[in-house]
């Protein structure tokens, strides 16, 4: 259900009665024609960013996930995650996940229906060199999405991630960086980043094609301003991305479910306070009230 942007049109609206009139694939038959999703991230200080993203995959639907983390804990996310695989990374002395470790994930990184890049990385000179290693390893119809770090080496080298099924998931600063400047308009700022860097964009309620399409939804949930939030967020794309959704699609109703997880939790908790593991595990609940 693309919409087109033209001379500065107001962005469509997601609402539920939009995603019923689009619905995804659906998720039926075994594990492996619910797709695989690869994470890549968490180092040695931060192993949950990419457990989070990865358990978000798997509430959408998603059939396979397997997790790339450091060395360091690799064995420890395998005991707190028993759903998925995980392939351990070769560390630096300070504990960075080196960015010449992908070869460990090759088989992954080429047969995962989606890819998601960044969860948990801390060091931007080795995600830097890693970036790019990802974007030629990936199978020609997995989809790229990239978070936090993995946007900070991309800023200003739109070529890094190659060509291909692309996503972006930018927060605010993130999506400056992208620009090489202050936000101005949400609207406009990732219509330009998705031409830009000619990848799927979802920013702050806002989500863009490189093709001028333009959906918004209403993102004025502080509680959603919490750690890990914005990995249960580009988890939850992958994982649709996984499912068969094209990049739009997925980043549109990812983009969604994360934002409903909030409202329902601010509802039923608090406005601020809920944990970020709580918008995982409230998912399917939401993904199935849009059935």
């Amino acid at each position: 259900m693309p919409t087109r942007d033209r001379g500065g049109a107001a962005p469509r609206r997601v609402t539920p009665e939009l995603l019923r009139g689009w619905p995804l694939p659906e998720a039926t038959g075994s594990k492996r024609s619910r797709g695989s999703v690869l994470v890549v991230g968490g180092a040695s200080r931060s192993p949950g960013a990419a457990m989070l993203a990865g358990r978000a995959a798997l509430r959408v639907g998603a059939g396979r996930l397997s997790l790339a983390v450091g060395a360091s804990v690799a064995t420890a996310v395998a005991v707190a995650v028993p759903e998925s695989g995980v392939v351990p990374l070769a560390e630096t002395r300070d504990g960075h996940v080196r960015g010449s470790a992908l070869g460990a994930a090759a088989d992954d990184l080429h047969s995962a229906d989606a890819v998601l890049l960044g969860p948990g990385l801390d060091d931007a000179a080795e995600t830097a060199r890693m970036l790019p290693r990802a974007a030629r390893a990936v199978g020609r119809d997995t989809v790229l999405v990239l978070d936090a770090f993995a946007l900070g080496a991309l800023a200003g080298h739109p070529r890094l991630a190659g060509r291909g099924r692309r996503i972006l998931t930018p927060n605010q600063a993130e999506a400056a960086r992208l620009l090489g400047r202050d936000l101005r308009s949400l609207d406009d700022d990732t219509l330009a980043i998705a031409r830009h860097y000619d990848a799927v964009v979802s920013c702050f309620g806002r989500i863009a094609s490189p093709a001028g399409d333009l959906f918004a939804l209403d993102d004025d949930d502080h509680g959603l301003g919490t750690s890990g939030s914005g990995d249960v967020q580009s988890g939850a794309i992958a994982g649709l991305a996984a499912r068969g959704a094209d990049p739009l699609q997925a980043a549109v109703w990812g983009t969604y479910l994360h934002t409903a997880a909030g409202a329902a939790l601010a509802a039923d908790l608090a406005p601020v306070g809920y944990l970020a593991s709580e918008l995982v595990d409230r998912l399917p609940r939401e993904l199935a009230a849009l059935s």
